[in-house]
């Protein structure tokens, strides 16, 4: 099992990814209700696909309640609350992964001791395992780097590593 946060779930759904790593995952792709909410919205370009992948059953959408124990991890970890759910659902169901793009959420991971991946990992094991190509690969590399949020550092870790440098 996997638990979802609504960054990288927008990201890899923005770089045409989402649908093949629900579709290929041998384990259940878990959201809380907040990260349905966070992703869901109305006029968002990504919606119909998360929506599909819903309905199909290829994404869970769980109900977190712990209001006392979400409260403390946003303050412990500031964070918002779409992670914190993501946080205590994986803590509840003994899930060993998450996915999040977070700063503060994969602080909190390495803290808990909770295996964390980001979207450009994911990027890179498609790549890795020849799903897509090199050319599709950095494309799609770019394409993250102007959606989401990472150093030059990560950024350039990736494109060595996908054009063969590492």
């Amino acid at each position: 099992m996997i638990v979802f946060d609504s960054s990288t779930m927008i990201l890899l759904a923005k770089i045409d990814m989402l649908e093949m790593f629900v579709s290929s995952f041998h384990g259940k792709v878990l959201i809380p209700e907040r990260v349905k909410a966070e992703t869901c919205k109305k006029g968002r370009e990504e919606t119909p696909l998360i929506l599909k992948l819903i309905n199909d059953k290829k994404i869970y959408v769980i109900n977190v309640k712990r209001d006392k124990q979400i409260k403390k991890i946003m303050e412990d970890f500031n964070i918002d609350v779409g992670e914190a759910e993501v946080l205590i659902l994986a803590i509840q169901k003994g899930v060993s992964t998450i996915a999040t793009d977070d700063k503060n959420a994969i602080r909190a991971c390495k803290l808990l001791k909770i295996h964390f991946v980001t979207a450009i990992a994911f990027l890179i094991r498609a790549f890795e395992r020849g799903l897509i190509e090199r050319d599709e690969a950095l494309f799609k590399l770019q394409k993250l780097q102007s959606y989401g949020r990472y150093s030059k550092v990560i950024l350039d870790d990736a494109t060595n590593h996908i054009k063969g440098g590492i």
